[in-house]
C-alpha cells in the first residue's frame, strides 16, 4: 500500500517563536492519522522545529538544498548540513524555485542524486503553467520535467522518490484543480513512471497534490485513486487546518 503523506511547506513565513509555537500546536493536536506528517520550516528554524517534533511521529523536511556537497557557495545550504539537523525530506523543484531562481531540470536532477546519496527523501515537484494547460501541452510539460530530472535514476533509487504535482496556476491563488483534473494528471504521472520503471514501482510511488489544497477540499482530493496526500502551502500555517487536512483520508 502506498504511503499517505501530508507535508507542510511553510515557505518564507514565521519568525522563530512563531515557528516553534506552530510546531508545538501541530504536535499537540496530531491524532492517529494514517498519513506521515512532514513539516518544512524555513532553514533557520529547522533545528528548533526538529526539537519540538523529536518525541512525535512528525518528520522534518527542508524547502530546498544546494546541488553541491560543500564549498564556496555563500548563502547556500548543503544536504550534509540538513542531515546534521535531523532532516529526512527535502522539497526539490518547487515551482517558485523554478520561476524565481531559474532552476533547471538538470540542476534538479543533481539535487535529487545528492539527496539520495545522503539518505534524504526528495519530494520532487512538477507541474504546468496556466498558459501550458490552455495550450494543451500540460502533459508534455510534466512528462519532460519528470524524465529530465528523475529518469537517470535506477529503479531502486527511483522507488525512494516522492512526487508532488503542483499545477502552478493553482498555487497560492485559491484556485484548485478539479478532482477530475487532479486525478487525470496523477494517473498520467503514474503511467509515465510505469512505462519506464514498471507497474510495481509506479503503483508504490506516493504522488501528492500541491495546488491550494485546504481543509475544505482535502477529503475529496485525497479520495481520488491516484492522489496519496498533499504538499500544503498556506493552510499548513494554521494548526487546525493542517490537522484537519491530515485527517482527511
Amino acid at each position: 500500500m502506498r504511503k499517505k503523506i501530508v507535508a507542510g511547506n511553510w515557505k518564507m513565513n514565521t519568525d522563530l517563536n512563531q515557528a516553534i509555537d506552530l510546531a508545538k500546536g501541530i504536535v499537540a493536536a496530531q491524532s492517529n492519522s494514517v498519513a506521515q506528517l512532514i513539516l518544512c520550516p524555513p532553514f533557520p528554524f529547522i533545528q528548533a522545529v526538529s526539537e519540538v517534533c523529536k518525541s512525535s511521529l512528525i518528520a522534518v523536511g527542508a524547502q530546498n538544498c544546494n546541488k553541491n556537497k560543500n564549498g564556496a557557495f555563500t548563502g547556500e545550504v548543503s544536504v550534509q548540513m540538513l542531515v546534521s539537523l535531523g532532516v529526512n525530506y527535502v522539497i526539490v523543484g518547487h515551482s517558485e524555485r523554478r520561476t524565481y531562481f531559474n532552476e533547471t531540470n538538470q540542476e534538479l536532477a543533481e539535487k535529487v542524486v545528492i539527496c539520495l546519496e545522503q539518505n534524504i527523501t526528495p519530494i520532487f515537484c512538477c507541474g504546468e503553467q496556466l498558459s501550458e494547460r490552455n495550450n494543451n501541452i500540460h502533459f508534455n510539460v510534466v512528462q519532460t520535467q519528470i524524465q529530465e530530472a528523475l529518469f537517470q535514476l535506477n529503479a531502486e533509487e527511483f522507488s525512494k522518490i516522492i512526487i508532488a504535482y503542483e499545477p502552478v496556476w493553482a498555487i497560492g491563488t485559491g484556485v484548485t484543480a478539479t478532482p477530475a483534473q487532479a486525478q487525470e494528471m496523477h494517473q498520467f504521472i503514474r503511467k509515465v513512471i510505469s512505462e519506464n520503471y514498471g507497474k510495481a514501482i509506479a503503483d508504490n510511488i506516493s504522488i501528492l497534490y500541491g495546488g491550494s489544497c485546504n481543509a475544505s477540499n482535502a477529503k475529496e482530493l485525497f479520495a481520488l485513486p491516484d492522489v496519496d496526500g498533499g504538499l500544503i502551502g498556506g493552510a499548513s500555517l494554521k494548526v487546525t487546518d493542517f490537522i484537519s487536512i491530515s485527517a482527511s483520508f
